[in-house]
């Protein structure tokens, strides 16, 4: 069990943070980003990679994603992927360039997306979660090991806890701009 390191758990909490940044900055409201398919995974080669280890994204136009794979015998599994990751996209496939038209955003459209938003804000707390977790482990295994007291286990308890509501704060106030950007309020 590793000792406990308010520093690594405070650099792995903001890390689920930044992490969300990044999701939610892939869900775009009506306009083509390029980052719209950054969390995109897809299965090639027997695993799961990421979109742009197997194709480069480009914006050609304000309401159009191109994506150009690079293995003609992908083609398959990254049409796959961007129809399964409920993006609400329909891709068309050209030979080993798949076009996304991107739709204007309907009420329903813009429900999803917040629902979606809604979703990776979640997987976040659960992160930040999983790390406090982490945290009071190792510090219960310092104080059986005796190399911390009982005060000093529940003194940085404290503090772990401090840092875990102060970022799941983060993750509420990042998600609140970004359903308020998508729903248009």
């Amino acid at each position: 069990m590793a000792k406990y390191d308010k520093s690594d758990l405070e650099r792995r909490m903001k890390g689920a943070v930044e992490s969300l940044k990044g999701d939610l900055s892939g869900l775009r409201t009506g306009r083509a980003n390029t980052a719209l398919l950054d969390p995109i995974m897809v299965e090639v080669y027997g695993s799961q990679m990421p979109l742009s280890s197997v194709a480069s994204v480009s914006a050609p136009e304000p309401r159009l994603l191109s994506v150009q794979v690079w293995d003609k015998g992908s083609v398959g599994p990254v049409e796959k992927a961007i129809r399964s990751a409920g993006l609400g996209l329909n891709p068309i496939n050209d030979g080993q360039t798949i076009r996304l038209p991107i739709p204007d955003l309907t009420d329903d459209r813009r429900k999803e997306l917040a629902k979606l938003a809604s979703k990776y804000a979640e997987n976040a707390r659960i992160a930040i979660r999983n790390v406090r977790r982490d945290g009071m482990e190792a510090l219960k295994a310092d104080e059986n090991k005796k190399e911390i007291s009982e005060d000093e286990r529940k003194r940085h308890e404290g503090e772990v806890q401090k840092l875990t509501d102060e970022m799941i704060k983060a993750v509420d106030e990042v998600f609140g701009s970004k359903e308020k950007e998508i729903l248009g309020k």
